[in-house]
């Protein structure tokens, strides 16, 4: 699999998730400082959590 690294990961920051898709199309995300973890998701519910992340209703578990 492709995959592709954030622009906002600079050097060897290991800070991002690398999103790539499966054979069959499945979107997976792998974490960049844990590369054994992968986290597959149906493609509508990683555009779900990817609209509420940028709307920032996540925002209050960082604070």
């Amino acid at each position: 699999m492709a995959r592709r690294k954030s622009s906002f990961s600079t050097g060897e920051a290991a800070n991002c998730l690398e999103p790539a898709a499966d054979p069959m199309g499945t979107p997976r995300l792998r974490e960049s400082d844990d590369p054994e973890v992968v986290i597959a998701a149906p493609a509508a519910t990683l555009r779900a959590f990817l609209r509420a992340a940028k709307a920032g209703e996540f925002d209050r578990m960082i604070e």
